[in-house]
């Protein structure tokens, strides 16, 4: 309830602007002194800006932290309604208690709204899921120490006896550049060696991959379809490409795109963003 609420506070405040705390008392249906707690809470995390009486919104660009480049937000905005039931799908995998690793990716980004009422320990390599995951959950996260690479988002130990590397995980959650029947492709050496370290830690892979990921074939091998659990897709999908999938001992799940309620759409840098309400607010 304590993540909802401040959810809805987040949503109110993307809405309004500002609000006295009498104001969000009434909207909220929450005493004055919790309200004010969660001001706090939100504040020291660079959500909300506290002000004499209430709060307001941050400036975006404060918000985003300067880590979340254009890139990134192009490929969030890119097949929302796709990659939205993807994660909802994943995340319902998870069971409370468990232990799992997600990687950074624009689909498994979209997971934290939905783990937002979980308690799983989260072990991650990028700083944006973790940021996203403490601000909006009570789940128990985990990074990795090292240098934070902004364009890949993600944090990178230089040390192969980092102290997540003891960590053992049920499930990790991954997204890829693409996939293909040589195995799950990426662009850049530098993420292949971030995943690699971590696929290794996790008893089952599950892939995050929207229909259009299928057709980029170019790029590095990060590990073959052995290795691969289960690939959740939309329902673009090929016939054909479920079929090598499931040839080479992958499971796959099939769902459809599902479009976010139109009135948690924000704007970002003036294009529309189909995410989730308290999602949107950390991206704003």
């Amino acid at each position: 309830m304590i993540n909802k609420r401040r959810n809805r506070l987040l949503k109110l405040l993307d809405e309004r602007k500002a609000a006295t705390v009498h104001e969000l008392v009434e909207s909220l249906d929450a005493s004055p002194s919790t309200i004010r707690r969660d001001i706090s809470w939100l504040a020291a995390r660079n959500l909300i800006h506290r002000t004499r009486g209430g709060a307001e919104t941050t400036p975006r660009k404060k918000r985003l932290g300067g880590l979340a480049n254009d890139t990134f937000a192009d490929n969030l905005r890119a097949n929302a309604a796709r990659k939205y039931a993807i994660a909802r799908h994943a995340a319902a995998l998870c069971e409370d208690g468990e232990t799992i690793i997600i990687n950074g990716g624009t689909t498994t980004f979209m997971m934290a709204d939905f783990l937002a009422d979980r308690s799983l320990k989260i072990m991650t390599n990028s700083f944006l899921m973790a940021d996203r995951l403490l601000a909006t959950s009570q789940n128990e996260v985990l990074i990795p120490g090292g240098t934070v690479y902004r364009d890949e988002n993600v944090i990178l130990s230089p040390f192969d006896n980092d102290a997540t590397g003891d960590q053992y995980a049920s499930k990790m959650f991954m997204s890829v550049s693409g996939l293909s029947m040589l195995g799950l492709v990426e662009t850049d050496p530098l993420l292949i060696r971030a995943e690699r370290r971590l696929i290794g830690q996790a008893e089952k892979l599950v892939v995050l991959v929207d229909s259009s990921k299928f057709a980029r074939r170019a790029g590095l091998i990060l590990c073959n379809l052995k290795q691969v659990h289960t690939v959740i897709t939309d329902s673009g999908v090929a016939d054909l490409s479920v079929q090598w999938l499931e040839q080479a001992g992958v499971k796959v799940i099939v769902v459809e795109p599902e479009t976010p309620p139109a009135q948690d759409c924000i704007a970002l840098d003036g294009a529309q963003l189909g995410l989730h309400g308290s999602m949107c607010a950390m991206l704003a």
